[in-house]
């Protein structure tokens, strides 16, 4: 069954478009387009409510659970190569973690690029986060996640908030993270083509419109290799082996270990980039977000 269930999720990610536009498409086309793949594609569980508000200045969504809660808080980036979606693209994820875990989120709207390039994205998860810890929410009940991007934000909020003088979070999970703006990993390569999404070539347009004029070699663009990781809590790292981010996790897994920091890098056989949004379609996917949810309750546990 979940054979053909691996199949099934690459054959809808390979399904070309009803039809390609003779045109360049739009930034706001472009994010019109993500937000009805991430609708379409993402099955939203039940046993959750949603709230809105601010935090750090910017616009989010709080998601709860309606069944018991556990205290803590997940503060959550949604995916979108830095330049699309918005906490509502990732509901379906970020509700499959409240539900599971029973630990609110709190879902973060930060700026986009090309409007707000590098480094926007990690000052307004730094704001959110500061604002989260002014209220009196102790550090060791929060936990940073993220799907793509913000995969790759939860990474790297968590790095400029230690630099800010801030205490980092109980852990950090990451979904598929892009967490090297070089792209000079093996998998680019190795995974073309395997990949239904992404390409060297094609990740470029994004990156560019996200990194700006900062150097690809900052550490906020590339943490997977060269970043310092000293003081970072524990990671959980999940990705597929069918997506050409692949060396993205496993070199900040590696980099983790040598700054002697906790890591569990979670590769999952067959499965595409951000998999865990065909949860209820997918048994490795439903796998995933159960063990992201026991990661989540372990660590505001122990704290």
């Amino acid at each position: 069954m979940s054979e053909q269930q691996r199949r099934a999720a690459d054959s809808e990610l390979r399904r070309p478009a009803p039809s390609a536009p003779a045109e360049p498409v739009s930034i706001q086309e472009q994010r019109a387009g993500f937000a009805a793949l991430m609708a379409h594609l993402g099955q939203v569980p039940k046993g959750w409510r949603r709230g809105t508000g601010t935090l750090g200045g910017r616009p989010v969504v709080t998601v709860e659970t309606e069944g018991e809660a556990r205290p803590g808080t997940i503060l959550y980036f949604h995916g979108g190569s830095w330049s699309l979606g918005s906490p509502e693209t990732a509901i379906a994820l970020t509700a499959n973690l409240v539900v599971r875990s029973g630990v609110r989120a709190i879902s973060v709207d930060y700026r986009l690029a090309p409007e707000h390039p590098f480094p926007a994205a990690v000052e307004d998860g730094v704001a959110a986060y500061r604002e989260l810890l002014s209220q009196g929410t102790d550090p060791a009940s929060v936990v940073f996640a993220g799907d793509s991007a913000g995969g790759g934000l939860s990474v790297t909020t968590s790095l400029a908030a230690r630099a800010a003088g801030l205490p980092v979070p109980a852990g950090i999970v990451a979904f598929s993270p892009g967490l090297d703006a070089t792209r000079t990993g093996a998998s680019m390569d190795s995974k073309a083509g395997i990949d239904p999404i992404f390409t060297r070539e094609g990740l470029a347009p994004a990156l560019d419109l996200y990194q700006g004029d900062a150097d690809a070699a900052h550490e906020l663009l590339s943490p997977a290799v060269h970043a310092d990781l000293t003081g970072l809590p524990p990671l959980l790292l999940q990705v597929g082996t069918n997506e050409v981010l692949l060396d993205d996790s496993t070199r900040l897994a590696e980099r983790a270990r040598q700054f002697e920091v906790d890591v569990i890098l979670d590769v999952v056989a067959g499965v595409p980039h951000v998999f865990q949004i065909f949860a209820g379609r997918l048994d490795e996917a439903d796998d995933a977000l159960d063990r992201a949810a026991l990661f989540i309750t372990q660590r505001l546990r122990r704290r």
